[in-house]
């Protein structure tokens, strides 16, 4: 139905220069922020400035030999202009074919993904569209060759309605007042909690427990990715794996397949000069008589295989005796002063008890004495994982943003330097949520034990993490940090590897995580037939008229039977069942899973019924010994992953039932675990727990 309004009366308002017309048989979402770019990447700033379509010269989607291409089609077209075509079309051939430029091509132009057809005109708001076609509708040929368009450019309603996106909130020059949508463009989006919502990106999988990834800066662009069991494994700039292994000293290492054991192969790194000397340098635990031990070790490379070492060259070059098997440290690092660092731990136990001082505040000691620059309670986290302050080209806005983790909380979190005071502020990061990390080949979620972070040779950033913290699992994924609202120019970040001679079979990188929250479909955009069902496009134009008709008439009222067509709402959620309806006869520690978009029964947030009502499990202590007691008592052989931070979506409708849970994996319920007591906790909605099932076993080996 629709009315004369004013412009404080509900639903959709469309703006023209003749009247405000408002619709209310329908509710569009509030519009959801991401901009993307017709090669399926985030917008940035041009290196050169646009001369052209200026209005991008900012922050867009057009390097300047895109916008010289654009001014040369747009003089193209006014080649075939009259006098009339001059005064009143050039505005619109310009502003059209800059679209192209926009930080929100991929939605004007409705091509979200790889798979759905580019549009050869933008998403036109009806209002504007109607004044294009009333003055200029003869150079629709000159803007697109679409056979669909050219056949219906002279019936102003199907045309119109054709160039209608279904997401509105991005038309044609509407979206250019939207201040939800041009708030901030270009900076880290952040929630209402400030967290920073970055994106991810796979680039190995299936590794035991990866806990180191180095590069040997020789120009190559290979990075290497050592295993806690001793292995190290080659990958190629095309992340292929070399079959082969890089180095094999499993036979040496002392590790376990104990969950959490922290003895094994700890570092690697490689000798500065590299390239010329072929020296690389290992840290690893090793059992030594009745001994436990810290072994420095120097290998050199193969002589006739730039892929692998020549096991026959270690030389050891330290040795540290390890009173416990834990705080083992690790890490290996040439500082510029050319020196070897090495970073040892504090030698084990808890409170660091050895010798008088214990080791870390020890100098005499070889264990420990590093001071921390930023501290956080056990609260949110037990374990540090150390990271890199971000130097690489692709990501301007993480310039300078130191990013880390926590092991057993699996947290991404930041500190920036504030260079006038020399205080670390600090900021979480959260994975992007809605439509925030829909790009293709990226995701929004990682495995809960984050093992280390890397840089690869351009200096960009990775971190590693395993759902199953055991050397001998192979669930251990590498992660390339994204982000998702801005990039560097096309061509500044480009590099030509030097060839790599490969003598290995190699094993071709296959993606496994897939990006949750969000149902990406393809879109059609089949001719749209003639019907005799009611058009409210056709009738809007009725009512319109003619360009510069008088509109001081009030419009007539109509009604109709059938409701106008519903639009499809980009990365809109599922609804899901009422919560209130209870049956009687559920039993307390019962559970559901809720909050997977895709529909899947086998992960999503965990709710658990408890005297008579369903709430959820807000636990950053998390583990998947929890998460087996949930799977199985749903039907699943076992846990692949414990999911936190509300990864499935917060429970908001819902009481926070279960606090602090801790179980052995073998309880018949989580009320069976300990925990805080039903209903006490000290945590919020952003910390809902939940799971990921599986019903075979993972099977792996060394």
């Amino acid at each position: 139905m629709m009315w004369r309004c004013n412009s404080k009366a509900l639903g959709r308002l469309w703006l023209s220069p003749f009247d405000v017309l408002c619709f209310f048989n329908f509710w569009l979402a509030p519009v959801m922020l991401h901009p993307q770019c017709l090669d399926f990447k985030p917008p940035f700033r041009p290196l050169r400035e646009l001369e052209f379509c200026v209005m991008y010269k900012e922050f867009g989607c057009c390097d300047y030999t895109r916008d010289q291409e654009l001014m040369a089609k747009y003089y193209r077209i006014l080649d075939n202009f009259d006098y009339y075509g001059y005064a009143h079309c050039t505005g619109f051939v310009q502003e059209l074919l800059c679209q192209e430029c926009s930080p929100y091509a991929a939605h004007l132009f409705d091509a979200e993904d790889p798979s759905t057809p580019v549009r050869t005109i933008p998403g036109l708001c009806p209002d504007y569209c109607f004044q294009f076609w009333g003055k200029c509708s003869s150079i629709i040929p000159l803007l697109s060759d679409h056979s669909h368009i050219i056949k219906i450019k002279g019936d102003q309603s199907r045309l119109c309605q054709s160039l209608t996106l279904d997401d509105m909130d991005y038309c044609y020059p509407h979206l250019l007042s939207n201040q939800k949508l041009t708030k901030n463009l270009g900076r880290v989006e952040s929630d209402a909690d400030g967290c920073l919502q970055l994106c991810l990106e796979e680039v190995a999988n299936g590794l035991q427990n990866p806990l180191a990834m180095v590069h040997a800066n020789d120009g190559t662009h290979r990075f290497f990715v050592a295993e806690q069991v001793g292995l190290v494994w080659t990958y190629l700039p095309d992340r292929s794996k070399l079959q082969r292994p890089f180095l094999n000293i499993t036979k040496a290492v002392l590790t376990s397949s104990w969950e959490g054991d922290e003895r094994g192969f700890l570092g690697i790194t490689f000798h500065p000069k590299y390239k010329y000397n072929g020296k690389l340098y290992v840290y690893y635990s090793v059992e030594v008589g009745f001994d436990e031990r810290i072994r420095i070790s120097e290998f050199r490379v193969s002589a006739n295989d730039m892929n692998m070492v020549d096991h026959t060259s270690e030389r050891v070059i330290l040795e540290i005796d390890e009173p416990a098997s834990n705080h083992n440290g690790g890490q290996l690092l040439f500082a510029d002063d050319g020196y070897l660092y090495i970073f040892t731990g504090d030698g084990g136990m808890a409170g660091d008890p050895f010798g008088k001082y214990g080791n870390a505040q020890n100098k005499s000691a070889l264990l420990g004495d590093i001071l921390p620059i930023y501290a956080y309670p056990h609260k949110m986290g037990k374990s540090v994982t150390g990271g890199y302050v971000y130097r690489g080209c692709e990501y301007p806005n993480l310039n300078g943003m130191y990013i880390f983790g926590d092991f057993m909380s699996g947290r991404l979190m930041s500190l920036q330097e504030d260079r006038n005071t020399g205080q670390w502020k600090y900021s979480e990061i959260c994975m992007g949520i809605g439509l925030t990390c829909a790009f293709p080949g990226v995701i929004n979620n990682y495995h809960q034990y984050i093992i280390s972070f890397a840089e690869d040779e351009a200096g960009e950033l990775y971190f590693m993490s395993t759902g199953i913290p055991s050397a001998m699992s192979p669930s251990g994924v590498v992660y390339k940090v994204v982000d998702p609202s801005r990039r560097a120019p096309p061509r500044q970040c480009h590099y030509d590897p030097v060839p790599v001679r490969v003598k290995s079979n190699l094993i071709r990188f296959v993606p496994q995580e897939t990006l949750i929250g969000v149902e990406l479909a393809s879109k059609q955009h089949p001719e749209l037939q003639p019907t005799e069902s009611y058009d409210w496009l056709q009738e809007l134009f009725h009512h319109l008229g003619e360009v510069g008709q008088d509109l001081s008439t009030p419009l007539p009222t109509t009604t109709t039977t059938k409701p106008p067509r519903q639009p499809r709402r980009k990365g809109r959620r599922r609804k899901g069942k009422s919560r209130t309806e209870i049956a009687p006869e559920i039993q307390n520690g019962r559970v559901r899973l809720a909050g997977d978009d895709q529909g899947d029964g086998d992960r999503g947030r965990v709710e658990i019924y408890i005297n008579g009502e369903w709430g959820t499990v807000c636990d950053d202590l998390w583990t998947t010994n929890n998460a087996a007691v949930v799977c199985r008592q749903l039907g699943f052989r076992n846990a692949l992953k414990a999911t936190k931070n509300s990864e499935f979506g917060e429970g908001r409708d819902l009481q926070i039932l279960l606090d602090d849970v801790q179980c052995n994996g073998t309880e018949s319920s989580l009320l069976d675990c300990k925990h805080a007591g039903v209903g006490t906790h000290n945590c919020a909605h952003y910390e809902d727990a939940g799971v990921i099932c599986g019903k075979s076993d993972i099977v792996g080996g060394v």
